[in-house]
């Protein structure tokens, strides 16, 4: 019989480190993932597991795609297993509201939730980058590359092309995050002010010649959205340190490496 934590409701609570880590040996050799790790374990984040006579995996998926934002009380699981990956995940997240500084409990703005979730989406395709060609057997790999490969299929890109695409991943992680997070960013965004399905259909044109432009739907860019227009705040001033991080990641030769040393050398505002 598995040990009972803190319940609430029908979740029981437990901290990150009461959870079993799958797939965690692949990443062994990315650096950046046990600070990520230690960000979380520091925090004493918690995750809430459904109770054992409703472990369904559908429900799950669809509590944490609706109730997604920096204030939901933590990713839902279906039981005390955590993949490696969404450690990463959730860290980014957290030190996305700390950043743009959200303190517990505040709201965030549409930008900021884009911002975070951007970013945390984004470094998928760091990871599949780092972990090619170290760990193919990798179960982060068995499930991501199939998924971004059927979404880049829909798009027009596939066969050699995708697997070009991917070796690009490998070659430089750090671009495939900068692409990436950057065209997460501004298609989120510009759907976001987008009032018809119309204006959101030329938006997303505008997005077509992006080079990671096939991997966009990949993405939930919709529950984003409608969840930043039901609950996103308005707060200039959060808005103001989106723009300067937004612009800092544009910039930044190597993007990863510049949130490894603002986020976690040094303490974010």
């Amino acid at each position: 019989m598995k040990k009972r934590l803190q319940k609430s409701g029908p979740f029981v609570t437990k901290t990150l480190g009461e959870l079993t880590l799958v797939d965690e040996p692949s990443l062994k050799h990315v650096g950046i993932y046990h600070d990520l790790k230690k960000v979380l374990l520091d925090a004493n984040s918690t995750f809430r597991i459904l109770d054992e006579d409703s472990p369904r995996w559908d429900r799950a998926l669809f509590l944490n795609l609706t109730f997604w934002g920096a204030n939901s009380g933590g990713d839902i699981l279906v039981d005390d297993e955590l993949p490696a990956d969404v450690v990463t995940h959730v860290a980014l997240h957290h030190l996305a509201a700390k950043a743009v500084g959200a303190k517990p409990g505040d709201t965030l703005t549409p930008r900021a939730l884009f911002l975070g979730e951007s970013i945390a989406s984004a470094f998928d395709a760091y990871l599949v980058g780092r972990i090619l060609g170290h760990n193919d057997a990798s179960s982060f790999l068995e499930t991501q590359v199939p998924a971004m490969a059927e979404a880049a299929e829909g798009a027009g890109l596939a066969g050699e092309d995708f697997d070009a695409l991917l070796q690009d991943f490998s070659k430089d992680p750090d671009r495939a995050f900068g692409d990436l997070r950057s065209l997460l960013y501004d298609a989120t965004l510009a759907v976001f002010e987008a009032r018809s399905a119309e204006a959101a259909h030329a938006a997303l044109l505008t997005f077509d010649e992006r080079r990671l432009a096939p991997l966009l739907h990949h993405y939930e860019l919709s529950n984003w959205v409608l969840y930043a227009r039901a609950y996103g705040a308005v707060n200039p001033e959060m808005d103001a340190r989106v723009l300067e991080i937004d612009t800092a990641l544009r910039s930044a030769k190597e993007p990863v490496e510049w949130l490894a040393q603002s986020w976690l050398t040094h303490k974010t505002s």
